[in-house]
């Protein structure tokens, strides 16, 4: 496996997020899962804004004109985004992972999905330490057993945290090929 060199700096990530707007339209793109227009997206941003969905109609034209003079240019420049202006079409692209890594995914509960793997496995290791040092009822039990309990949970959320992002991980898997697949013709 080859390690990617060319990951977006911290600071033009920084930049990226800076900007509430923009943090939206990538939350929405992300959202969608595939390819959106203009149109789409900031009907989608400007709703998401004012919690109105149909938005205002002003709010929709001020939202599409910043996107098009201003956060789209620069996502696209970046390598974020795929712009296709001609056809007003928008599509995450190969950076846009680099983005999201510093956007920590909060679960339905309020807890990150790192908070919650590292709970999972303190709780793991305590119970399977209380089990081997022979802790009352906890003793009782198995360890393989035990241990086969906290593998469960661990693969039971990477399973639902990998369907909430199915989209963004088949984009993932679809790009990977796609670039193989172009090395390959080469």
């Amino acid at each position: 496996m080859k390690l990617r060199t060319d990951v977006l700096p911290a600071e033009q990530v920084y930049a990226i997020l800076a900007n509430e707007r923009r943090r939206r339209a990538l939350e929405q793109l992300g959202n969608v899962g595939g390819t959106v227009t203009v149109h789409e997206l900031s009907e989608l941003v400007a709703s998401r804004e004012t919690g109105e969905s149909p938005p205002p109609k002003r709010c929709r034209e001020s939202v599409y004109t910043s996107l098009v003079q201003t956060h789209l240019p620069k996502l696209e420049e970046l390598g974020v985004i795929e712009y296709d202006r001609e056809i007003q079409r928008i599509e995450l692209s190969r950076h846009a992972r680099d983005v999201s890594l510093y956007t920590e995914i909060v679960a339905k509960g309020g807890v990150t999905w790192s908070e919650l793997y590292r709970a999972l496995g303190i709780v793991s290791l305590t119970v399977l330490l209380a089990a081997l040092l022979g802790t009352p009822l906890v003793s009782a039990v198995d360890p393989v057993l035990l241990t086969s309990l906290a593998l469960a949970l661990f693969a039971a959320a990477s399973a639902y945290q990998l369907w909430l992002n199915r989209f963004s991980v088949l984009r993932q898997l679809r790009a990977g090929r796609d670039g193989l697949l172009s090395r390959g013709r080469s």
